[in-house]
């Protein structure tokens, strides 16, 4: 079994632990989060040792897989983070992906992704590095999802829509067939999407409509303060 490390410590992380404990070709070694209150308890039994600081000397003992146990409530950037932080550490990522989820065997799988019980993911498909395919959502033939994109659960995409790099598609909604989504763009929960998004929004509604552009957000994201792995 190969031994492998989580980055982060609450709920998306206890998915993805339950799907490589049924995996059964990975050992958890631990978990990583910058919460100190958090140190030396555990999640599903798993410890969490410490910050991500601990990656290098996790790597000197020998550990060489990770996963990314954050979800994407909020928007991607942390995750996309977070992954490239573990690959520059020269990590590799495991997919995890859940033994009740129907994957066409055409489908392209990048590095990292998360697929939950329930979901479907039809021919022909194309999922980049570090995807979140949520529980119950159904991709249909020919969709591309773009690096570090997460389908929330229940959402539906309809064939060969276009999820650009980073964005979130939101719980229980709808993608009409051919529609391209931007980058970093977020879809609201509930919300029908009959036409394009572009990139940096937040749309919302039935139709989907702009709600506000996100070049704040992702500034926020990208300088925040804020602890290194929540």
């Amino acid at each position: 079994m190969k031994r492998v490390i989580g980055l982060g410590a609450g709920g998306h992380a206890k998915v993805v632990i339950e799907i490589l404990r049924q995996n059964k070709r990975y050992e958890i070694a631990g978990l990583l989060n910058a919460n100190e209150e958090l140190r030396g308890t555990d999640v599903l039994g798993i410890p969490v040792l410490g910050d991500d600081q601990q990656l290098s000397a996790l790597f000197e003992q020998g550990i060489r897989h990770a996963f990314i146990g954050v979800g994407s409530v909020g928007g991607t950037s942390i995750r996309r983070r977070l992954f490239e932080l573990a690959r520059s550490h020269g990590y590799e990522m495991v997919a995890a992906i859940h033994q009740h989820s129907v994957i066409s065997p055409s489908v392209k799988v990048g590095h990292g992704p998360t697929v939950m019980p329930g979901a479907i993911i039809n021919t022909s498909a194309t999922l980049g590095d570090n995807v979140i395919i949520n529980t119950g959502a159904i991709v249909e033939h020919d969709c591309i999802i773009g690096n570090h994109a997460s389908v929330a659960s229940g959402a539906v995409l309809a064939s060969t829509v276009r999820v650009g790099a980073g964005s979130h598609i939101g719980a229980g909604s709808t993608v009409r067939q051919s529609i391209n989504i931007g980058e970093n763009s977020i879809i609201g929960a509930g919300a029908v999407v009959i036409k394009d998004v572009p990139d940096n929004v937040i749309v919302v509604g039935v139709p989907a409509t702009v709600l506000r552009a996100r070049e704040q957000d992702l500034l926020d994201g990208v300088n925040s303060e804020a602890p290194r792995n929540p």
